[in-house]
């Protein structure tokens, strides 16, 4: 068990405990207690839980029941279980969930990616495009992503992710595949513009499904795992490239045609085989092609009591009931997650110019086709690592704000340097040496997604705002598109100043944010001590306040 101060602050984050002397002193004597009996079997969980208010327990048992939740049968505010269940659990949802996800996410990045390995084969010279063509192109394809982003996350909410992710994994791999005829500036305009629409939704698709397997704790390193299919597949693509760019064929003399090809056809081998490893939820693992499931009945109970305990505003929308108007538009003006969208968007500005042009600056230094491609495999190894420390430290010290102000303040020690060394293009080894460093820094996705599911407080919150945060990262994805110019080229001195502003920036929205929550939190904590006991019990029964505007819920920070 915790100290007695952190399981008081759990409960004041995510359940309705009274705050009065009284009640703290009954809250001290049960966790005495429950720290008594811990001491004696160590294995049993007894931990203290939000349900064991009776007031809490009829509230969200209603709230299940009107809702129809599919896990409402197995809630259990009796049920124990030892540690060794839980660990097994989780190992479970490691394998099943989190490596699948991942698999998934990795199809993604080779049809999304894969444009940077067929520029380092000439694809612009041969297709008669300019770096504004290309520039043009990706932003027609962050358009269409960003437009894609809230339908494809309704849509999911409507007819279940277990269908729809695996069906847009289908529907992309196609036209990636497609991509082999490419002959004009329009092919190449119109597929990248496909691509986007079809992939739009997808992240936030796939986070909703991992956050019904988790609690808040463990599915900040789950993300961090999950994201590291970005830099890896970057790295495996970068690999694949050295054979798959050399194949030339009569039909098809450009490699990276064969590129768009076989890559298009291993990613929709991925998407087939995902119709069988997405189950609908916890207690839908058990099918006519999985007879066994998942799960053990007994693991089942737990892994659903286990997750409510934590959030029981997980049950509170079926796993295929729509978001409707009305609540769309109250997600839509949630100004509390509004300081997430802004970090989120000032960060996925950061070092990206410089990533999406690596190859092109790695050629223009001098470097050939195949030797451009195993250079950009350091700086993706590096990125795995310090993804990983990242969101791990953001788990382990509960601090979001202040674990993304790290990779600003890396951005910033490098692009300094690089807009200011004179010796940028003569000297190509240490130019290469610092672009490195530079684009090893951690991605900050996976600490905003769930910084957003953590502060939405409800399934509807949560399924809009993983969407709109994703929608805000690939607004900045359009911006930073367009910061390098063919003008500015090659060192894009304009450009990387633009970029040292962007840090700033972004540290300060940083700490902006934080202190935001901050006081956002105190506020509610003086209006809810101000409340007599009779006063807090009536604010459960009949308040009309939803999700993060209780007055009994705390935001991360």
């Amino acid at each position: 068990m915790g100290s007695i101060d952190k399981v008081r602050n759990k409960f004041l984050g995510t359940s309705f405990l009274n705050q009065t002397s009284d009640e703290d002193k009954k809250l001290n004597a049960r966790v005495e207690v429950a720290n008594e009996v811990s001491s004696l079997s160590s294995d049993e969980n007894l931990q203290a839980h939000v349900f064991q208010d009776p007031a809490v327990a009829e509230y969200y048992r209603q709230v299940y029941e009107n809702t129809k939740y599919e896990c409402r049968e197995y809630v259990d505010h009796d049920l124990t279980w030892t540690k060794e269940e839980e660990r097994k659990i989780v190992w479970k949802n490691d394998w099943y969930v989190t490596f699948w996800a991942f698999v998934m996410f990795t199809a993604l990045d080779f049809d999304r990616g894969n444009i940077q390995q067929a520029l380092s084969d000439d694809m612009l010279k041969d297709l008669k495009l300019t770096t504004n063509d290309y520039n043009l192109g990706s932003t027609i394809n962050l358009v269409c992503f960003l437009s894609a982003e809230l339908p494809s996350q309704l849509l999911s909410k409507w007819i279940g992710p277990d269908i729809w992710i695996p069906s847009q994994l289908v529907l992309w791999s196609i036209v990636s595949i497609c991509q082999c005829t490419i002959k004009t500036k329009s092919g190449f305009l119109a597929t990248r513009a496909l691509i986007g629409a079809l992939q739009g939704g997808f992240i936030p698709d796939v986070c909703l499904w991992m956050s019904y397997f988790y609690t808040a704790k463990e599915f900040p390193l789950r993300m961090s795992l999950f994201y590291i299919a970005n830099p890896l597949t970057q790295v495996w693509s970068s690999l694949l490239a050295f054979a798959l760019l050399k194949i030339h064929t009569n039909s098809l003399k450009e490699g990276w045609r064969w590129l768009f090809i076989v890559e298009g056809a291993f990613t929709l081998l991925i998407g087939l085989v995902s119709f069988f490893k997405m189950p609908a939820s916890v207690v839908q693992t058990r099918a006519w092609y999985r007879k066994k499931g998942w799960y053990t009945e007994r693991e089942e109970k737990i892994l659903v009591n286990k997750i409510l305990r934590d959030d029981p505003s997980k049950g509170d929308m079926h796993n295929r009931e729509p978001v409707g108007p009305k609540e769309l538009v109250k997600t839509l003006l949630d100004y509390d997650l509004w300081p997430i969208y802004a970090v989120r968007f000032l960060t996925d500005i950061g070092s990206s110019p410089v990533g999406q042009y690596m190859t092109l600056t790695l050629r223009k230094l001098g470097f050939s086709t195949f030797r451009t491609n195993a250079l950009t495999i350091p700086y993706n190894m590096s990125s795995i690592i310090t993804l990983v420390i990242i969101g791990y430290l953001s788990e382990v010290f509960n601090q979001r704000a202040l674990a993304m102000a790290i990779t600003p303040f890396w951005v910033l020690c490098c692009i300094i340097p690089l807009r200011f060394w004179p010796g940028a293009q003569k000297d190509v080894w240490g130019t290469y040496a610092l672009l490195t460093v530079l684009l090893g820094h951690a991605s900050l996705a996976s600490i905003t997604i769930t910084w957003c599911s953590a502060n939405s407080n409800s399934v509807r919150t949560r399924a809009v705002s993983a969407a709109l945060v994703n929608m805000f990262a690939q607004a900045a994805g359009i911006c930073s598109s367009n910061i390098y110019r063919k003008d500015d080229a090659p060192l894009y001195k304009r450009g990387n100043t633009n970029l040292i502003i962007v840090a700033f920036a972004t540290l300060v929205a940083c700490f902006l944010a934080k202190g935001y929550y901050i006081f956002r939190n105190k506020q509610r904590e003086k209006k809810w001590k101000s409340f007599t006991k009779e006063e807090k019990e009536d604010y459960m029964r009949l308040t009309t306040d939803e999700g993060n505007k209780r007055l009994d819920f705390r935001f991360i920070h």
